[in-house]
């Protein structure tokens, strides 16, 4: 297993939809037993998603291991979402990511991030709790309970 500091990061382009595609649906693969359908990221049209929003591809060897979309509102930086490659995952690269978007809302004068995921994704939730993001409300949501989270910055 390689080191997190021979990864690079670059802007998603056209040509990528496909590559990001494949990585949102093997990353989300795992969840579809636990709440009995596709997670919403799975059902994504990537070739519209990267031509309206930014995307940072986190790439090794060439080849793309993870990824975050991420929107710049008024008041603050949406993470539309954000996963890396099964084969991939426990290495540091999501940390990375977050890092990223991170740096991007400083860079872009926005002192919060906020982002949501699905209540089942327990693993999900504990890791963006231990990356400083705090439950801000629950709402039901297909059978499930979708967690809106945010992390303020300091300013």
């Amino acid at each position: 297993m390689s080191l997190v500091s021979s990864i690079r990061f670059r802007p998603a382009e056209p040509a990528d939809a496909a590559s990001i595609r494949g990585i949102v649906r093997a990353a989300y693969a795992k969840w579809v037993p636990v709440i009995g359908r596709e997670p919403l990221p799975m059902r994504t049209d990537y070739d519209k998603a990267v031509a309206e929003h930014p995307f940072d591809l986190a790439v090794e060897d060439g080849g793309i291991v993870g990824m975050i979309e991420t929107i710049l509102t008024d008041d603050h930086l949406w993470i539309e979402n954000v996963c890396v490659a099964p084969d991939e995952q426990g290495r540091g690269i999501g940390r990375l990511l977050l890092e990223r978007a991170e740096q991007k809302a400083v860079e872009a004068g926005r002192l919060e991030l906020r982002l949501l995921t699905n209540g089942a994704f327990e693993a999900n939730v504990s890791l963006y709790k231990k990356h400083g993001y705090t439950i801000d409300r629950e709402e039901p949501f297909m059978n499930g309970v979708t967690v809106y989270m945010s992390k303020r910055l300091a300013g």
